[in-house]
């Protein structure tokens, strides 16, 4: 007995950001100094490290919850139930809903209640709930929803990813070209066929890395130090992810008992392009063996990095066969992995 996944959705703004939409930005260090280079050559070095040539932001009339609103309602038409028959929603997120304009973070009610109401659920016993657990929070909430399944408290979760990093950037601040919004969703059932989740892992490293990713000041001294936005340590990231993540993925792999020629994807974080590719080929690395030619599908360029909404909106991409060069099909064995804010990491195997 284990849980499978019967529905996947997604919601993609459709507004295009492209990096010459920084070009008039005016980037500082952490001390408030100018960078000495121009934004073009900024942008040059982002995509040369990130990937990132576009990225989109949510209409400004939008939030969090509303884009996750639209990514459950396509899972579970993708799924054909009733919503009714849900017994958890489970909103992955880490900001909530902040409007355009503004610098409030709003979280109550849950975003979860947010979306449960807008699909005018009546079920009372449908619980809807929040998780804060930096972008591997959707993977986290699969890895919850399969343990109410497996323990019979519940028969069919929907699990939601959803940011809005457009909302809590610093415009003075470079790494606020990496940052995207979006959603994705998935349903997952109980299954007692052989298909499902096979394994999993998480694991929080916070004794000297808590502060790797957290809320900071602007860089621009002129504005108020009691308003925070996202900030991170991406060399830390960087040489933390490289060391934690590929041993993390073995140990998760190792313990769904399939060997390393069955694995047929990873899908991984959009968090990098060079970060993940590293992490990918230092994982096989531990296997003593090369990485296998499109095994890890990549949208970041198009899409930038949107939190807890990558790994499902790519997950709902190559469901709907909309990547030439990757797909999925029946018996496939595909490895899940994130890494985020915490620190925190976290993986699962999942046979389709």
């Amino acid at each position: 007995m284990t849980s499978k996944i019967i529905g996947v959705g997604n919601y993609i703004p459709s507004q295009t950001i492209t990096n010459l939409f920084f070009d008039q930005h005016h980037f500082m260090d952490e001390s408030g100094e100018t960078l000495k280079q121009n934004n073009a050559t900024i942008a040059g070095k982002l995509k040369e490290i990130t990937g990132i040539e576009e990225r989109r932001y949510a209409e400004k009339e939008q939030v969090t919850s509303d884009m996750g609103f639209i990514a459950a309602q396509s899972a579970i038409e993708n799924a054909g139930i009733d919503p009714e028959t849900l017994d958890y929603i489970i909103f992955a997120h880490n900001f909530g809903d902040v409007r355009f304009g503004t610098v409030q973070s709003d979280m109550v009610p849950s975003l979860a209640s947010r979306v449960k109401h807008l699909l005018k659920i009546k079920n009372n016993f449908c619980v809807a709930y929040d998780v804060l657990f930096g972008c591997p929070g959707w993977i986290e909430g699969m890895i919850q929803a399969n343990a109410f399944i497996k323990s019979g408290i519940a028969k069919r979760c929907l699990v939601i990813g959803a940011e809005a990093l457009s909302r809590v950037v610093d415009i003075h601040d470079r790494d606020s070209m990496i940052y995207a919004d979006g959603a994705g969703a998935a349903v997952l059932e109980l299954n007692n066929d052989d298909s499902g989740i096979k394994s999993h892992l998480s694991a929080s490293f916070t004794l000297n890395e808590k502060e790797y990713l957290y809320f900071g000041k602007s860089y621009n001294n002129d504005h108020s130090p009691d308003i925070r936005y996202i900030k991170m340590n991406g060399r830390k990231i960087y040489e933390f992810a490289l060391l934690n993540v590929p041993q993390a993925m073995k140990k998760c792999f190792d313990s769904s008992g399939y060997s390393i020629n069955h694995l047929n994807k990873i899908i991984i974080h959009q968090a990098n392009e060079k970060m993940d590719e590293a992490i990918v080929k230092r994982f096989y690395q531990l296997y003593d063996q090369p990485v296998p030619e499109n095994i890890m599908p990549m949208v970041i360029s198009k899409l930038g990095n949107s939190s807890v909404a990558t790994i499902p909106s790519l997950l709902t991409m190559l469901l709907n066969n909309e990547l030439p060069e990757h797909s999925l099909h029946k018996d496939d064995v595909v490895l899940f992995a994130s890494v985020g804010a915490g620190m925190n990491i976290n993986a699962f195997v999942y046979k389709f």
